[in-house]
């Protein structure tokens, strides 16, 4: 009922545990009252993703279960709002962004949070797949991580690929466009963007570099 609260999100060890998610059984488990402490919320995360709750009437020490089923009314509309504001809060606090999955969207990302701080920004509601770095100094982007059609950016697939685009030096746009593997900046200026399918075809360091020269050249 509560699955699209988690929605391309994968939890975080480290977060849950500072929120206050006990390890125990394979399972990672938080537990709060609600209802103005009428009622003790378990929240279960299992190693899979998958999450779980159960809720226990206090006066009585009974488990209550019809906030799970579609059961209508307002006391049992107020318990299913107050067990989704939980898991959403869990959520925020405790999850990190999955919608870009290939290893090396992930691994961009992971180096980006290390070396700058900077997290992407999903700006376009039409477009949820789509995210944007910018520097904190002056707000220039720097880098952008999209899914996109490959034959759109000269591919011989329709597939769904994930790509990044980077600035480059509009000087160097014939040798940078030259090589196997790089491509014109899709939705960007072409004379200074190029695109990279992050499939593994260029290799993670060489990516990283290209990262942070984009970075530099968004400064000028």
């Amino acid at each position: 009922m509560f699955e699209d609260i988690f929605k391309r999100k994968k939890y975080n060890i480290e977060k849950m545990s500072a929120y206050g998610f006990i390890r125990k059984d394979g399972q990672s488990i938080y537990k709060t009252n609600i209802m103005d402490g009428a009622f003790i919320l378990h929240v279960f995360v299992a190693e899979n993703g998958d999450v779980d709750t159960d809720l226990i009437e206090i006066e009585n020490g009974e488990p209550y279960v019809l906030y799970k089923t579609n059961a209508s009314g307002t006391f049992v509309g107020e318990i299913r709002a107050a067990v989704e504001a939980v898991l959403t809060d869990i959520a925020n606090a405790c999850y990190d962004s999955l919608v870009f999955k290939t290893k090396q969207a992930q691994m961009a990302i992971e180096y980006v949070r290390e070396k700058y701080g900077d997290e992407l920004e999903f700006l376009w509601t039409k477009f949820p797949d789509n995210a944007v770095w910018r520097r904190k100094d002056n707000q220039k982007w720097y880098g952008a991580i999209l899914t996109v059609n490959g034959k759109k950016i000269g591919l011989n697939t329709d597939k769904i690929v994930e790509i990044i685009d980077l600035r480059m030096k509009a000087e160097n746009r014939n040798d940078i466009l030259s090589r196997e593997h790089y491509y014109p900046g899709w939705h960007m200026n072409k004379k200074s963007w190029y695109t990279i399918v992050l499939d593994d075809c260029i290799p993670d360091e060489e990516i990283k570099l290209r990262i942070t020269e984009s970075y530099e050249l968004a400064n000028k």
